[in-house]
């Protein structure tokens, strides 16, 4: 049985911090609601911190590790930090990896052959 919080592998691990940093997307989203359309300012100051370091931050470094790991081309290495910026990025950039074959042992075998077009 597999467990979001094994850690054993890069691929594992990005994965791990790939839906992290979209659930504090989601966390920092629903903040600014709070903010802009209920009028408290304070709202955003503690899921944008946990955003910003936590999310942000820590899936760069991730995604970055994980590059080299697996060996990834300067294009996928791209795609992966330009994934964050948008919301919820990571997670449609992590489900393109493991159909295209970019994320090791959670790629079925053979899906390598797939182009970056195809994403």
């Amino acid at each position: 049985m597999t467990t979001i919080f094994d850690l054993s592998t890069p691929a594992k691990r990005f994965r791990l911090v790939a839906i992290w940093e979209a659930v504090t997307w989601a966390a920092l989203l629903i903040a600014m609601f709070f903010k802009w359309v209920l009028g408290f300012e304070e709202a955003v100051r503690i899921p944008g911190m946990v955003h910003g370091i936590a999310g942000f931050l820590v899936f760069v470094g991730v995604a970055i590790i994980t590059a080299f790991a697996l060996k990834w081309d300067l294009k996928t290495t791209f795609l992966a930090l330009v994934s964050s910026v948008p919301p919820f990025g990571t997670i449609v950039f992590e489900r393109w990896a493991v159909r295209t074959g970019r994320l090791g042992e959670l790629s079925a075998p053979g899906s390598r052959d797939e182009s970056l077009a195809a994403a």
